[in-house]
């Protein structure tokens, strides 16, 4: 089952319902200059953020948070 999360723009504190394990990861992505809004969204129990510029931000099952172009 998925879950919305919320949703924020770049540039803007991210709202305290995103998980401390992706904010380096999501701040890494918006060094490169990519402007927009993130949506979080939870997918059996993971986090994920997506940037509507085309990146997203997963945390792995296996804990490991990953930045990656986004995939359809």
């Amino acid at each position: 089952m998925m879950q919305l999360g919320t949703r924020w723009a770049t540039g803007s504190a991210a709202p305290a319902s995103v998980p401390a394990a992706l904010r380096p990861a999501i701040t890494e992505v918006e060094a490169r200059g990519l402007v927009g809004h993130w949506t979080l969204t939870w997918l059996e129990g993971r986090a994920i953020a997506e940037l509507d510029a085309g990146w997203e931000v997963v945390q792995t099952a296996t804990g490991e948070v990953v930045a990656r172009p986004f995939e359809d």
